[in-house]
């Protein structure tokens, strides 16, 4: 255990050598993703490249936190505990922007279980809700660290707005993944729309959106049980959880983008605009 006699920000003794590894590994993919997005035009990437830089940040403060061990100082405590949460959900916002463009790009809008121009509405729309309420209860939890009166209250709030927060991720997460999975069965078998779609290769931008999504619901849910049980609680204890079952998680997420990148989907759906192809199955614009 760890021992100090001033504020305890962590159970343990953070690890210098896997925040630095964390720190190179995110910087590495965020630069990739930032410069891919920029040479590809691919402007609905925006939010997965803000989170990337921060889970870059995020790490440095844990750098940080390592450094000061056991004597920590408030200030990178917060960054990284904020920038860290936070993050997943506007990876999600381009995840599920992605989804949309894809079923217009093969002309195959009917198949979807959810219109397309509500479907990025709604799943948007609850990723921000997500958002918010993770932000907020980030923000009553730091503003608890500060102490003072109501410090306890404060604390406890902001943990139940987190988790909160987490549960709306993993409920609109889930149904995304449904979504997601049944207009994939249906375009399989009926082989609609486009006579030359396997010109793209589809299959493996669903395959993204598939792997990314599991990868953040299975983080969120180590998230939850994480703030169920609370600062004292194994998950919390334990520095192997933070690594392996978020930042290495969030990591593949991002290397997956990196190697199936919807610059491919931004290109064909110019092209199709420029043949005067631009609309979906249901006349929706392909944008």
């Amino acid at each position: 255990m760890v021992t100090t006699t001033g504020w305890k920000a962590y159970q343990y003794n953070p690890s210098m050598a896997a925040a630095v590894i964390f720190i190179i590994l995110f910087g590495a993919a965020t630069t990739i993703h930032t410069w891919k997005m920029f040479t590809r035009r691919t402007w609905f990437f925006i939010p997965l490249v803000i989170g990337g830089y921060f889970e870059t940040v995020g790490y440095v403060g844990r750098a940080i936190s390592a450094n000061q061990s056991p004597d920590w100082t408030k200030g990178p405590y917060i960054i990284q505990s904020t920038l860290l949460l936070i993050a997943p959900a506007l990876f999600a916002a381009s995840i599920y922007m992605e989804l949309g463009r894809v079923i217009l790009l093969v002309r195959a809008e009917r198949l979807a279980i959810i219109r397309v121009n509500w479907m990025t509405k709604i799943f948007v729309a609850g990723d921000v809700l997500s958002f918010l309420m993770q932000a907020s209860g980030a923000g009553l939890m730091v503003t608890a660290a500060s102490g003072g009166s109501g410090a306890a209250d404060s604390a406890k709030m902001g943990n139940n707005v987190v988790i909160g927060g987490l549960f709306v991720q993993i409920i609109f997460f889930g149904f995304f993944l449904i979504s997601a999975l049944v207009f994939q069965r249906r375009f399989s078998r009926a082989q609609s729309g486009r006579a030359d779609f396997q010109n793209f290769a589809w299959r493996k931008h669903m395959f993204a959106l598939h792997t990314s999504s599991v990868l953040i619901l299975v983080r969120s849910v180590v998230r939850v049980v994480e703030y169920v049980q609370g600062d004292d609680g194994f998950v919390m204890s334990n520095e192997v959880f933070i690594y392996c079952f978020d930042g290495l998680l969030m990591w593949v997420m991002m290397v997956i983008f990196v190697v199936v990148h919807p610059g491919e989907i931004n290109l064909l759906l110019k092209q199709e605009r420029m043949m005067g192809r631009g609309f979906g199955v249901d006349g929706e614009p392909l944008v």
